[in-house]
């Protein structure tokens, strides 16, 4: 059986024998962008791999790209290939983060055109409290041949943003926490507030309280408040730098609408520019 959204901790650990299945941990944090390597260094689900936020999963800045802008897909393909992933594989990913992580690395992949990845529900958290095993060793996987076949339709870039605005043809939803939508703080990125247009959809409000991603009906009435019958394919996503609009990407397939697309360059690529507008308040 494959997986495409998400996968429980007593499925993925009946299947960590299983030579197709590749695990990888995407602990990060943003402030600390060494920590999630440590963390992983000193215990990580039994033969997963890391994988690197900076470094792995986002492609060098430029003076007008966002923080974490998308790796070109052929040096993609290449960390895929490192980490043992091809065809035939079923890889699942986690973080201690909800999600947020995590979800970046099944966005990349279903980019690339691998559907069998899915986010390990409740993450390292729910793991460690079902009192599963850990490994301190890094293992060593033989490199397979990953086939990249990017989609053309899965993102967008700011100027295809502002023409689907402009035309009010996109539903733009602001993985961000209300306090930095509204601009009442800005800790990262060069101006406060949010993009004209956008609605707030913090990303964390797809879990419940311990963690877990809430049920399909749940996330999709939430979804439906937000499309105000508009199609689920208006949909943009966007956050930061293009990595928590992947969980409301994660999220909107889980409640089985789909179609969205993601404005990578996000908030920091759109706020560097002088010559976009830049609102705040709700």
């Amino acid at each position: 059986m494959d997986y495409q959204t998400l996968i429980d901790v007593a499925t993925l650990r009946g299947r960590l024998a299983q030579p197709l299945t590749r695990v990888i941990d995407c602990r990060f944090e943003l402030g600390q962008p060494e920590v999630g390597l440590s963390l992983y260094l000193g215990g990580h689900i039994p033969g997963a791999l890391y994988a690197h936020l900076d470094e792995d999963l986002a492609g060098p800045r430029t003076p007008w790209s966002g923080r974490h802008p998308l790796p070109d897909p052929s040096q993609l393909a290449a960390t895929f290939c490192r980490f043992g992933i091809d065809a035939d594989v079923q890889v699942v990913a986690y973080d201690d983060s909800g999600g947020a992580y995590a979800a970046r690395l099944w966005w990349l992949l279903r980019w690339l055109g691998h559907r069998r990845v899915a986010v390990l529900d409740g993450g390292f958290g729910a793991w460690k409290t079902a009192g599963l095993p850990t490994s301190v060793p890094a293992p060593t996987v033989a490199a397979r041949n990953f086939q990249a076949q990017p989609s053309t339709v899965a993102h967008v870039t700011g100027d295809e943003l502002a023409e689907l605005l402009a035309e009010q043809r996109c539903t733009l939803l602001d993985a961000r926490s209300a306090e930095r939508f509204e601009g009442r703080v800005e800790p990262l990125d060069p101006r406060a507030g949010h993009i004209p247009g956008a609605q707030s959809f913090h990303f964390a409000r797809n879990l419940d309280g311990a963690g877990h991603f809430l049920p399909a009906n749940e996330l999709a009435e939430r979804f439906r408040r937000a499309l105000r019958g508009r199609p689920a394919e208006s949909v943009v996503a966007m956050c930061g730098s293009g990595v928590t609009a992947c969980h409301n990407l994660l999220a909107l397939e889980i409640a089985g609408l789909g179609g969205g697309r993601l404005y990578a360059g996000s908030f920091s690529e759109w706020s560097r520019d002088a010559a976009r507008p830049v609102a705040t308040g709700p």
